[in-house]
């Protein structure tokens, strides 16, 4: 028997509770590496990515600052881009990762600046 490892375990259970839950929400998918962190909001019914951020951007990348900081910017910049595009129900797929540090920095960031979910 082929053994998963607990991030996929966890990132199996998560998308399948959100999919019972998504009813006319768009989705923020959430990618981090050890340097780096981007997120997206998705539309699953159409296949199509509406908005996205990431860390690698120019205007991100040429500041110093620790990483729980760039997701917390992170988050405020994805949220107005949202904004922009009149997005305000959304549900948080964390991909698999724990909410704590990083994730949960931006996850609240973009409840701070107006994203509901």
């Amino acid at each position: 028997m082929k053994k998963i490892n607990p991030r996929t375990k966890r990132l199996l259970r998560n998308r399948n509770k959100l999919k019972k839950v998504n009813v006319d929400r768009y989705r923020i998918a959430v990618f981090k590496s050890l340097k780096n962190i981007s997120a997206q909001i998705i539309d699953d019914k159409a296949n199509k990515t509406i908005v996205s951020a990431s860390s690698m951007e120019k205007d991100l990348r040429n500041g110093k600052k620790n990483k729980t900081d760039l997701s917390t910017l992170l988050g405020e910049i994805l949220a107005k881009r949202a904004s922009e595009k009149k997005i305000n129900k959304v549900f948080f797929d964390r991909g698999g990762y724990k909410y704590h540090g990083r994730i949960k920095a931006l996850a609240e960031s973009l409840r701070k600046n107006g994203l509901n979910f």
